[in-house]
């Protein structure tokens, strides 16, 4: 078996899909799975980028399903999280209106984030090391901070905290670990970017979401592409056991092998 074929069986990722197919077994995963956690709905950070968007459609259609059976209330409730001013904060409200969420609210991070980074900033100058966080780091901060926000949340109303992880990001371990990787139930892990995209338009995600470029808003500018020199639809094809370019096949095992330490869970002895 080539590391190509043990990749795509470990993630899980089909070479292709029907949408239709996979909006309905990812909306029974997320039913099944708050009765069973006795749950009263779903938590969805809403970035206005495609992934979030798809997991807060899902989650939508999944209590309200729920509601509807039950005669009690389920409710997803969309959070914005937005570092100081975010330039397309529109994209997310978009998306809570696309899906009708009637429960949102905005938990904005900066002056946590900025009290945090600075008193790292003085712990290190304790220890005569004087220097600003690197960007990288205070990326990371950014992403565990919003994670602190949503289970926060969670815990007061009873909400599990979903998260928009898919195979895509897996392969390259494009995400912080224990930051936007720490989360309750994960709708989209075996999908691909492709497949991402062909659920996003079976859900009707807004067109202006869906045509925006991949960016994880660790920093102004960012973009998961330029950041990893990997496109989407290079990615995809990978993973979807079609062949890809040789530079490229390098360069997506070389980052999945360096980031297995992201995929499992705490070491201990």
């Amino acid at each position: 078996m080539s590391l190509q074929q043990e990749i795509i069986a470990k993630l899980g990722v089909k070479p292709s899909i029907d949408p239709e197919q996979e909006i309905r077994r990812r909306v029974d995963f997320l039913k099944d799975y708050v009765k069973k956690a006795g749950a009263s709905g779903l938590l969805i950070a809403i970035s206005g980028g495609i992934d979030s968007a798809v997991a807060a459609g899902l989650c939508k259609r999944a209590t309200d399903e729920l509601s509807q059976e039950s005669g009690r209330e389920y409710i997803t409730l969309g959070v914005f999280q937005p570092y100081g001013e975010q330039a397309d904060i529109s994209h997310s409200y978009e998306v809570a209106d696309a899906f009708q969420l009637t429960h949102r609210m905005e938990t904005n991070i900066q002056e946590a984030v900025d009290e945090i980074a600075l008193e790292v900033e003085h712990g290190l100058k304790s220890i005569g090391m004087s220097r600003h966080v690197n960007r990288g780091v205070k990326g990371n901060i950014k992403a565990r901070t919003r994670m602190v926000a949503q289970y926060a949340l969670a815990g007061e109303l009873n909400l599990l905290v979903v998260g928009t992880d898919h195979a895509s990001e897996a392969i390259t371990g494009f995400y912080t670990k224990w930051g936007d990787g720490a989360v309750d139930i994960t709708p989209l892990s075996t999908l691909n970017k492709h497949q991402v995209r062909q659920v996003a338009a079976a859900l009707g995600v807004p067109a202006s979401v869906q045509e925006k470029a991949p960016t994880a808003g660790l920093w102004e500018g960012q973009t998961d592409e330029d950041e990893l020199g990997i496109k989407y639809d290079d990615n995809s094809a990978y993973l979807e056991g079609r062949e890809v370019a040789p530079e490229v096949r390098e360069l997506l095992e070389k980052q999945y092998l360096k980031t297995e330490h992201k995929r499992t869970t705490i070491p201990g002895i």
